[in-house]
C-alpha cells in the first residue's frame, strides 16, 4: 500500500472537533477528539475514540461515563486547549466556564451543544478505545454551525 495515498484518503473523511469530558474519583478532566459519531437511534448510543495510556482514558473506564461538548465554528482556540495531557499542563478545566448533570462529567457553557453518555461497551481499537456509550441527557446552548476538523487546519488520522 502506497502510505502517501493512504493517509490522503484517510484524511478526507470528515470530522467535527468536540471536547470529551469524564469524571473519575479523581477527578475531571476533558480531551479534544474528533472521532465521534452516534451509531444507533434506539436506543441513542454514541461511539467515540479515545486515545489508550492517557489520564481521560483511564476515568473514562473508571468513572463509565463521558460528556461530549459540540464546538461551534471558531471555537478553535477553545479546542487547543484541551490536546495537553493532564499530567504536563494540570487542570485543564480550571479557568473553563462549565457544569455538571447526570454523569458529573464537565459540560462547557461555552459549547454549542452537548450530551452525556453512560458508559455501556469498551473495545481495544489499535491505539485507541471505542467506547460506546448511551445518551442520558442533552442539551443545546444555541443555534450555529458545529467546528470541524477542515476549518482548523488541523489532520488527526491517516
Amino acid at each position: 500500500m502506497d502510505e502517501g495515498l493512504k493517509r490522503r484518503a484517510l484524511r478526507l473523511l470528515t470530522y467535527g472537533v468536540y471536547v470529551v469530558g469524564v469524571a473519575a474519583p479523581q477527578g475531571r478532566n476533558a480531551f479534544t477528539a474528533d472521532w465521534v459519531m452516534q451509531v444507533s437511534f434506539q436506543p441513542p448510543l454514541v461511539a467515540v475514540a479515545v486515545r489508550k495510556g492517557t489520564t481521560s482514558h483511564a476515568w473514562l473506564l473508571a468513572g463509565r461515563a463521558f460528556s461530549v461538548n459540540i464546538l461551534e465554528q471558531g471555537q478553535k482556540d477553545l479546542a487547543a486547549r484541551f490536546f495537553r495531557p493532564l499530567h504536563r499542563v494540570g487542570d485543564k478545566l480550571a479557568d473553563v466556564d462549565y457544569f455538571v448533570e447526570r454523569t458529573g462529567c464537565p459540560i462547557l457553557r461555552d459549547a454549542l451543544a452537548w450530551f452525556e453518555c453512560e458508559l455501556l461497551d469498551a473495545h481495544d481499537s489499535g491505539d485507541h478505545t471505542l467506547a460506546v456509550g448511551r445518551v442520558v441527557e442533552a442539551g443545546v446552548h444555541r443555534d450555529g454551525e458545529p467546528l470541524t476538523l477542515r476549518e482548523t487546519g488541523w489532520y488527526y488520522g491517516g
